[in-house]
């Protein structure tokens, strides 16, 4: 026999079921990076009588070991055209979550930039040569594009709108989980999470950039260490701490977090995350049905389904308590009346 609520959706504070901010997303996902794209084809188009036949489109170490025809220029553009599409629709579509939503849409947009700058530069170093065997190295171009790129992408990301407070007005289910805590007690949860498969490589890439910058003599070339070394402590170490502001999910550098406020907790669970079948890989993803995941293991995780059509995954230790106690704190926080319809009757269907 199963048993459903005869409280509305509309009663939980979860009325939303499309992504928000559709028009935002599509402005600056999907208009701005074609929009920037568009200024190399048509600079190329323009260029066409002053541009060698061979094109250069790779360089190695001794220069230009790559070359395409005139309309082999525009592969780079159709690829990027099809990686901002992507992202601009997995926002558009499965955008419920703010953080995912702006992320995508400074991926778009910052890819944009990169497409734009590096195509642009690298076409405008050939006019008037005889050959694209001739043309200069493009390492100024690519670092120029990708200043460009984080700049687009930050802005980007700043423009696109947070999402909106969504209070719950509904109570947590009767059938989740919780504990035993009165209304004068206070409680908090936390752990630490990493990533235990992805520290070896990723230090094994560290260590190689390391002695290769020293080997080359090229002290400069230390900053892609650093650069990595910083990325790495802020993905894939974190700090997940459940108390009466909600769920926070933080990286030990501060920044970047992940907060789902306890007045917008719907219910917490545990589920067990296979990251590839689920979420495709591991690090902060967008997985099946629009739900959000730090994932940086498989195996046990907490499940927060929050208001707006929003779910949040992060896999952590311990889980269980961490859910039961978000459960506990959530309901506290409704107002008594909304506390009161858990014994509202409930309608029966066999």
């Amino acid at each position: 026999m199963t048993t459903t609520s005869t409280t509305p959706a509309g009663a939980r504070g979860d009325e939303r079921t499309a992504p928000p901010h559709r028009r935002s997303t599509t402005l600056l996902a999907l208009v701005l990076p074609l929009a920037l794209m568009a200024v190399p084809a048509l600079a190329a188009l323009g260029w066409r009588d002053e541009l060698p036949e061979r094109i250069a489109n790779h360089w190695g170490a001794d220069g230009p070991d790559g070359f395409s025809s005139f309309a082999g220029a525009f592969v780079p553009l159709l690829v990027g055209t099809g990686l901002c599409v992507a992202q601009w629709a997995f926002a558009f579509w499965r955008g419920h979550d703010g953080v995912t939503r702006r992320g995508l849409v400074a991926t778009s947009a910052g890819l944009g930039a990169l497409y734009a700058v590096v195509v642009t530069g690298t076409l405008a170093s050939q006019r008037g040569l005889a050959d694209g065997a001739l043309a200069p190295g493009g390492g100024p171009t690519v670092v120029l594009g990708l200043a460009a790129a984080v700049v687009v992408a930050g802005v980007a990301f700043l423009l696109a709108p947070a999402d909106a407070r969504l209070p719950a007005r509904g109570p947590v289910d009767a059938d989740a989980r919780r504990v035993p805590l009165s209304r004068t007690q206070r409680a908090a949860w936390t752990r630490t999470v990493g990533s235990p498969s992805a520290l070896l490589p990723a230090g094994a890439v560290v260590a190689a950039t390391t002695v290769l910058a020293a080997v080359l003599d090229e002290w400069m070339a230390l900053l892609v260490p650093v650069g990595l070394s910083v990325l790495l402590a802020a993905m894939l170490l974190w700090r997940v701490t459940v108390d009466a502001r909600g769920l926070e999910a933080r990286s030990v550098l501060g920044w970047p977090r992940v907060r789902v406020p306890v007045d917008e907790v719907l219910r917490a669970d545990v589920v067990d995350v296979r990251p590839l079948r689920e979420f495709g890989g591991w690090g902060y993803r967008l997985g099946r049905g629009g739900r959000a995941g730090l994932v940086l293991r498989a195996g046990e995780a907490i499940q927060v389904r929050r208001t707006g059509s929003r779910v949040l995954v992060v896999t952590v230790d311990d889980a269980a308590t961490a859910a039961a106690l978000l459960n506990t704190l959530a309901d506290r926080r409704r107002p008594r009346d909304d506390r009161a319809e858990r014994g509202t009757p409930r309608a029966t269907a066999g």
